[in-house]
């Protein structure tokens, strides 16, 4: 705010309103664009919800996946700063993302009945961006891609990330090469489980220094694998008080199948080893 030769305020200046064209808010967010994908199949009122909230998931999928991406390259090139830095943001986009089910978590079965029919075959498993984010975290598996086999360029992605190392599989390589016995994985396409010999050197991390930047990075990675357990069981819920057990939509198993996921924990030896330090 400007002064008067006399002492007295100016007005604030006026934003500028006028622009040739589009705003460059909307050149860079897009803003039209995304507020005009939005195309209900029924009349229910509810169902704008549902697919806004489908829709904003989608979109934190994408930045998980590039954070992830982002971890995995600077685990590769033993840049831990710039891993955890992303690994950090990452776990501000799960909470995120999680909240993202508290729209949808309270639906009885007859309001989510009132436009489940026009989700049709869809279901939340055919999502290409959230199956990125699976086998980043090392649960892999070639059947996946069947659902993808009529998009070419999502189906090519899928195959690509699925033969190339998950996030978990890059930090494994970096313990190897600080001197840890780490096993060597041959088949990166299948899902890890987990290897006694991991959680031993988990074991071994945890039970030095513990401002060590190994020590750190367990963190790190234990903190990703908590918010996406929490993601999986909010999930679970709000299936649960929204369709009971029924079948899934797309023909899944819907709460069987997710109960089953929730019991799995990524990053498995950094559970299994705190029971041994």
């Amino acid at each position: 705010m400007s002064h008067h030769p006399d002492g007295s305020q100016a007005a604030p200046e006026a934003p500028h309103l006028d622009f040739e064209g589009t705003t460059p808010y909307e050149d860079y967010v897009q803003a039209d664009v995304l507020t005009h994908l939005q195309h209900p199949r029924s009349d229910d009122p509810g169902e704008m919800v549902f697919l806004v909230t489908t829709q904003v998931m989608e979109l934190w999928f994408t930045v998980i996946v590039h954070e992830w991406e982002t971890a995995s390259r600077a685990l590769a090139a033993d840049d831990l700063s710039t891993a955890m830095a992303a690994l950090k943001r990452s776990t501000y986009e799960l909470q995120s993302l999680n909240a993202s089910w508290e729209p949808l978590a309270h639906l009885t079965p007859a309001q989510f009945n009132a436009y489940r029919a026009a989700l049709g075959e869809g279901s939340g498993f055919q999502s290409a961006m959230y199956r990125r984010m699976e086998f980043l975290l090392g649960e892999k598996s070639a059947s996946m891609l069947v659902p993808h086999r009529g998009s070419p360029r999502v189906h090519a992605e899928l195959e690509k990330a699925l033969h190339e190392p998950s996030l978990y599989d890059e930090v494994l390589r970096l313990l190897a090469r600080r001197g840890f016995a780490i096993p060597v994985r041959e088949d990166l396409s299948r899902r890890y489980d987990g290897d006694p010999a991991v959680e031993r050197v988990w074991q071994e991390i945890y039970s030095g220094d513990q401002d060590a930047e190994l020590v750190r990075l367990g963190e790190a990675l234990t903190e990703v694998a908590e918010l996406v357990w929490r993601w999986r069981n909010d999930h679970l819920v709000a299936t649960r008080r929204a369709m009971g057990a029924k079948t899934g939509t797309g023909g899944s198993a819907g709460v069987a199948w997710l109960e089953k996921r929730a019991t799995k924990n990524v990053f498995p030896e950094l559970w299994t080893a705190r029971s041994h330090v």
